[in-house]
This record gives C-alpha cells, structure tokens and sequence, in this order.
C-alpha cells in the first residue's frame, strides 16, 4: 500500500526559511538586550529656609547704679608752720689715692721670708699602669713587678673561695648572678672605699664583706712615694 502526501500540507517545505527567520529574530532580541542600558533616578529634596528680615534684637533696660559720690580731700590746715632743718651733715673726705715724692715705699718681701706649705695631693693610680703595685703577704719574694700581679690576683682568688659563703636567703630564693666589686688600698695599705653592684642586695653584702677580711698590704709606689690603688673584681654565685 503506498502512502500519498498532499503537497499542500508539506511541512518540510519551508523549514529551512523558518530556521533561518527564526534565529535572526532570537539574535536581534538578544543583542536588543546585552545594548539596554537603564539609569538610576536621582531625587533631590530641595528644600527653602525662611529667613526673617526683621533681625532686631531686645536689649533689656537696666538701671544705673547710684553710687555715692567720693569723699573730699582733707582741707589744708589755714597756717603752715615751717620747720628749719637744724641737723648737721657729715661729709665724707676722700683722700687722694696718689702718692708724692715724700712718700716712703716699703721694701720688697725677699723670696726666702715667703713660707710655701707642701700640700700632699690625692693621687689615685690605676692597678694596671702602676710602677709597684700592692704587695699582698706573702707575695714579699716576687722579683718584679709583673710577678707581684700575678701574686697579688692569685692571693685574692684564694681569699675570696676561703671566705666565700653563701647567703642563706639567696639559696632559699634561688639568688645567682655576679658581683662587681672596687675598693681602693690606701697610702698605707688598708681596704677602703669598697663598692659594688649586683643582682640582689644580698649577694652585694656577701661580696662586700669577703673584701672588707683582706690583709693591710704594702702600698703600690708611684715614683717612689705611696698612691692610692683601686682595683675591681667579679665574685661570682652560682648554685649547682
């Protein structure tokens, strides 16, 4: 059996016209709207302040204050009595300060009658450029002044681990650090002027008092007369 198509109702027949018709139509809408472009509105309030022409301003009436009127001058007495000056006046006689050919100068003090005191001076020399520095007992046999350094450090090492003792608070407290320490051995030998500086208060007393045991020492000699040293040294406190 074969199938007759009426010619009239082909709907291929023009597909391809339709397709075309419509993608143009469905690009024209879509370049339509990528092109659209939309503003927002502004709204502005204008608004209007009324001003007053009429800018008088009331000013309040006060009343003046009466005051009284000041009081008169004293009337000036009607006789005037005139007192003299009755008391005499000292002048003052300046003597001229230039001297005349009478005149007798005194005779030149000679240079031998002047008394010159010798003042003894302070002098302070550094441990390490002193001529002879300190000598500590028992350092007496050192040949030079090199060995008597070496001598003299040695001895106070072995004083300072002698004496040492360790502060019971500072060991309760868990206390270290170290302590600088500068004293000066006088012209006669003696431990003064010590000073010191650590981490607690404790640990400076310790130090102090371990220098404050040293012997009297025979003075360092600068230029063969006796000077005052200082010298510094660091103790240390360490727990283990």
């Amino acid at each position: 059996m074969q199938i007759k198509k009426n010619p009239k109702v082909d709907f291929e027949k023009d597909s391809k016209l339709y397709f075309v018709i419509g993608l143009t139509f469905v690009l024209f809408v879509t370049w339509r709207a990528l092109e659209y472009k939309s503003y927002p509105s502004d709204n502005f309030f204008v608004g209007q302040m009324n001003v007053a022409d009429d800018m008088t301003e009331d000013v309040p009436i006060t009343e003046a204050l009466k005051m009284p009127p000041p009081p008169a001058p004293p009337a000036a007495p009607e006789v005037i009595e005139v007192v003299e000056d009755t008391k005499e006046i000292e002048e003052t006689i300046i003597e001229s300060t230039e001297t005349s050919q009478d005149a007798v100068i005194a005779a030149p003090i000679a240079v031998d009658d002047i008394n010159v005191e010798d003042v003894e001076e302070d002098i302070s020399v550094p441990f390490a450029v002193i001529e002879n520095v300190p000598v500590y007992p028992g350092c007496e046999s050192a040949k030079n002044n090199d060995e008597s350094k070496a001598c003299f450090q040695k001895m106070i090492q072995e004083h300072v681990i002698k004496n040492f003792k360790y502060p019971q608070i500072a060991l309760e407290l868990s206390i270290q650090g170290k302590v600088y320490v500068q004293f000066v051995i006088d012209e006669k030998g003696y431990i003064t002027g010590i000073r010191t500086r650590g981490p607690d208060h404790k640990l400076e007393e310790e130090a102090g008092r371990i220098i404050a045991l040293l012997p009297q020492m025979k003075p360092g000699m600068q230029r063969g007369r006796a000077v005052k040293v200082p010298y510094s040294i660091p103790v240390s406190f360490r727990l283990e």
